[in-house]
């Protein structure tokens, strides 16, 4: 059989490039290699195809690139520490940035989240959390609570525990039942709130849905309740107000840990370092990826809190391993390197601030499209946002007809079935937001 070939306009496409061998992830392989998009370069809001035109980055990569693309600050950062120690063993052996990196992402994290497991995604780190709330209860004499708790159009994830945890059908329905012992609450998205920026006004009262788990199940059996702060991958479910103080309220009544999933929200995309911070909800413990090296490195991290750390240290005997859990590359070099040039970049631009300056722009534009006939609901929060495209014929087949037209068009973003969600880098001008909407509604007419 032979090679498919790509139609390139690249000395990449002069040593014929094939695209047979590679095996793409959440993509329909057979539809891309027919015709295929492909970036060969980036700079801060922008990529370059293989044609050489420049394409405006509106979802940050895949919500990793806040900082933007190409900051040398980073890629010398990462040179210099693998030309030093390339990489160390991390079970028994550790290196100063290690301690480096978790001391400031302590500095970042509210309350007592001031203990930091490196691990490589954010599929890792949500592992991480589910394999610290067994640990923390069994510690404490509580070993039955193995039960739990998320939401219906959830994303945790692609590991069996994350794909357990999640709540969209697609990620769930080729793999069988996974793993047993968990529980979904409804979701947040009604139709009460549509068009809404920021938190709606009705849906608190969902909250009591844990409530029904901890009757159903017994609160003595329950491990802890995941959620999204703001759900990301499904498409910017905004928490309608009093929600997630509702949850923090349940979870403290009946001793069940609240972990935040911030892989998408952390590190500025709501005007404060985490979501928690922004909605004023302290949880037991927030997963992160992404923004932790501006996308630069694979990196992922779980902040635990300092009353789960310490039950879990005490509970062991002197000299004993006291968690039976970690990766290869956890606290990898190269990427705590990456992670502290990023930090850097955040803290001396200020980037977290002007995101939280620029929001009320931006989700003024992106509301602005509310008039066009194909557009169903937006939503946003901080520098998120999603648009929902009405049906046309099966689900998602718009979306990602979309998605692809919006490329073409000089526009990368990220959709989830017939859902556009947004996510520009915070060095974004009003000029740049100006442009994304433009060529937002330009497309959007044509479809």
């Amino acid at each position: 059989m032979g090679h498919a070939e790509p139609k390139l306009h690249s000395p990449v496409a002069a040593k014929r490039l094939s695209l047979d061998e590679y095996w793409m992830p959440f993509t329909p392989n057979r539809e891309f290699k027919a015709d295929p998009r492909m970036v060969v370069r980036a700079e801060g809001m922008y990529y370059w195809n293989d044609r050489g035109d420049k394409i405006i980055d509106a979802s940050s990569g895949l919500f990793c690139c806040a900082a933007g693309h190409g900051r040398k600050e980073i890629a010398e950062a990462v040179g210099r520490q693998l030309a030093e120690l390339d990489f160390s063993a991390p079970f028994l052996r550790g290196h100063p940035k290690q301690f480096e990196l978790a001391t400031r992402v302590a500095e970042l994290t509210p309350g007592d989240l001031n203990r930091i497991f490196f691990c490589n995604s954010g599929s890792e780190s949500v592992e991480s959390a589910m394999k610290a709330a067994l640990a923390y209860h069994q510690a404490r004499g509580q070993g039955g609570r193995n039960v739990f708790i998320s939401r219906e159009r959830a994303y945790h994830g692609v590991n069996f525990g994350g794909v357990s945890l999640s709540g969209l059908v697609n990620n769930r329905r080729t793999f069988g039942p996974a793993l047993p012992g968990i529980a979904h609450m409804r979701h947040t998205h009604l139709k009460e709130n549509l068009f809404t920026p920021g938190e709606g006004a009705h849906g608190a009262e969902l909250a009591e849905d844990l409530l029904r788990f901890v009757n159903l199940y017994g609160a003595e059996n329950i491990a802890a309740c995941f959620v999204e702060p703001i759900a990301g991958s499904t498409g910017c479910l905004v928490p309608p107000k009093g929600y997630l103080a509702r949850l923090r309220e349940i979870c403290d009544l009946h001793g069940i840990l609240l972990v935040f999933d911030e892989v998408i929200t952390g590190y500025g995309r709501t005007g404060q370092a985490f979501a928690a911070q922004s909605f004023g909800v302290t949880p037991d413990m927030i997963t992160m990826a992404k923004g932790i090296t501006n996308g630069a490195q694979p990196m992922g991290a779980v902040a635990i809190s300092e009353r789960i750390h310490d039950t879990i240290m005490a509970a062991a005997p002197e000299g004993a391993i006291e968690f039976f859990h970690g990766y290869t590359y956890s606290g990898h070099p190269a990427a705590c390197a990456a992670g502290l040039a990023t930090l850097d970049i955040y803290r001396n631009e200020g980037l977290f601030e002007r995101g939280r300056a620029l929001s009320p722009y931006f989700l003024d534009a992106v509301f602005s499209l509310e008039d066009l006939p194909v557009v169903t609901d937006i939503r946003g929060y901080g520098m998120f946002a999603a648009i929902d495209l009405a049906v046309d014929g099966a689900p998602g087949k718009r979306g990602h007809n979309f998605q692809k037209k919006l490329f073409d068009n000089g526009l990368h973003l990220k959709t989830t079935g017939d859902c556009a969600i947004i996510a520009p880098p915070l060095i974004a001008e009003k000029s740049h937001i100006d442009k994304i909407t433009e060529t937002l509604r330009r497309t959007l007419t044509t479809m």
